[in-house]
């Protein structure tokens, strides 16, 4: 397959049948879909399950993609749709696991101990800025790019990635000690 096929050239071949074009297309968008779920669930595990669950129904929805160019932004929006989901539906089980690591002895190295205060202090801000942050200044997309895959107005992109930015930087200080 080659290698500089566009999003919407790799959609079509799909939708005739070939699941080696679904397959660039997982290989393609898979790392930032799994970076993006990471950030905005603060789960690394749910969010790798729920990146397999995204593709699976990205497979069978294939067809219902109206512009095949968009395939980013609707693989996105899906997933920032079946997170939501996926986070009522999974309240009992985090509870649970969560219960189970506090009991687990502490090893934490300083990059963790940063991960988990990044982690914490996403978790704090509103559900959808923490996704409009995750994907516009941790996943280097544009405020149109976001605001089409999250289906939040342009103007609103553009305040939670400042109002976010901000609050975050006012959370971890200077010492990340929160």
């Amino acid at each position: 397959m080659n290698q500089a096929q566009t999003d919407a050239d790799l959609v079509s071949a799909s939708l005739v049948g070939s699941d080696a074009a679904f397959s660039r297309l997982v290989d393609r968008h898979q790392q930032a879909l799994r970076s993006f779920l990471r950030r905005v669930s603060g789960n690394e595990a749910d969010a790798d399950e729920l990146a397999q669950e995204v593709f699976l129904a990205a497979w069978t929805k294939l067809k219902l993609l109206r512009s095949p160019d968009k395939f980013r932004s609707w693989l996105f929006g899906m997933a920032w749709s079946m997170n939501k989901t996926f986070r009522r539906s999974a309240a009992r089980r985090r509870a649970r696991d969560e219960a189970w690591q506090d009991l687990q002895p502490r090893t934490a190295t300083p990059q963790d101990e940063l991960r988990l205060a990044l982690n914490k202090a996403m978790a704090e801000l509103g559900e959808d800025q923490r996704a409009v942050v995750a994907l516009c200044l941790a996943g280097g997309w544009t405020h149109d790019e976001a605001s089409g895959a999250l289906d939040i107005p342009l103007g609103t992109v553009k305040s939670h990635v400042s109002r976010g930015r901000a609050r975050l930087e006012q959370i971890l200080g200077d010492g990340h000690e929160r």
